[in-house]
């Protein structure tokens, strides 16, 4: 590759407040840790957690990039001193701490994996924050196995359209809840039996006849609020809820009697600020099980909008208004 420019176009947080806030600046190039690769990025993937760093609530964890971006897929540029099995130009996607909104980013050699088979850098940047995510909670903390039932709340985002496929995928019966007759027809086409239009149906009572009272084994769910005494009571004995975010409220008035009775796990975590070896074994996990699914195209990324990176503010208001899958971003 070229030599390394010294400094670089990133989309930074002006202030906390809307889309408005993220533009373009000129910036020094990240230091390429002894550990980790420098990814000169051709596209990064559009998250609810970069919106939310950008309305000043979610602030990156110690020493990560104050650049939002959770996702990069591009090819490496260089190569840390400590590094083995990766090599300049490799073509690479990427979880990072931050830093992804950049032309060059940042990151540790564990979190790295090859584009699949047949991807291009767009379809590659759309992979590392929902795979993560979904196989680090869904199969490690859910432990969902074939034949057991699922429901993902949200089934239209990009943890929702991920979660059904490797859900599916892996021999599990799947449900969904999303927000109108086009975003449930969208999570049956991916794999769902049956999608619940929350704002028309209850999906206890939809869910309890669909599995003949029995409830549904494993639950992610984002929403919290209300959603946690309701999960409670759609939860099969044994079951596991999932907690990975609250767009419904943090707080909840529960019957806590039915974690007993049921024998109920309530577990929940953050991916972004755990540490590198973590990290690193998820995406082992995922070479190993799902990238040649991927490959296959037996599972795939959703994407719903590819947009330049100067439209970055665009990308959040279309995030945070009405879409069905991933957002990305590319550098021309």
């Amino acid at each position: 590759m070229a030599a390394l420019p010294q400094d670089m176009l990133a989309i930074e947080i002006s202030h906390p407040g809307g889309p408005e806030v993220l533009q373009p600046v000129r910036r020094p190039l990240p230091a390429l840790p002894a550990d980790g690769v420098l990814i000169a990025v051709e596209a990064a993937g559009v998250n609810r957690p970069d919106a939310l760093q950008r309305q000043g609530v979610y602030p990156p964890p110690p020493g990560a990039s104050d650049i939002p971006g959770l996702e990069v897929a591009g090819r490496v540029a260089a190569v840390g001193a400590d590094v083995r099995g990766l090599s300049v130009s490799d073509k690479v996607t990427a979880l990072v701490a931050g830093g992804g909104y950049a032309q060059y980013c940042a990151a540790p050699a564990g979190s790295c994996l090859p584009w699949p088979a047949g991807y291009d850098a767009v379809r590659a940047a759309a992979l590392p924050e929902t795979f993560f995510t979904v196989w680090s909670n869904v199969f490690d903390r859910g432990r969902l196995e074939a034949g057991e039932s699922f429901l993902v709340h949200g089934g239209t985002s990009g943890i929702g359209t991920t979660a059904i496929q490797l859900a599916r995928a892996f021999g599990a019966r799947v449900f969904a809840t999303a927000g109108s007759a086009d975003k449930c027809e969208a999570c049956r086409q991916l794999g769902a039996e049956i999608a619940v239009n929350y704002r028309t149906e209850d999906f206890v009572a939809v869910l309890k006849a669909a599995t003949e009272e029995r409830g549904v084994d494993v639950i992610l769910d984002m929403v919290g609020g209300d959603y946690i005494d309701r999960n409670y009571e759609l939860a099969a004995v044994d079951g596991r809820i999932v907690q990975i975010a609250f767009l419904g409220g943090a707080k909840a008035s529960a019957n806590f009697a039915r974690l007993m009775q049921k024998r109920l796990v309530h577990t929940g975590s953050t991916l972004r600020p755990r540490e590198a070896t973590f990290k690193a074994a998820i995406a082992a996990a995922l070479r190993d099980k799902v990238w040649p699914l991927l490959a296959a195209g037996t599972v795939a990324p959703v994407i719903d909008q590819v947009l330049p990176f100067e439209k970055a503010a665009e990308a959040h208001a279309h995030l945070e208004a009405d879409h069905v899958g991933k957002i990305v971003l590319t550098f021309g």
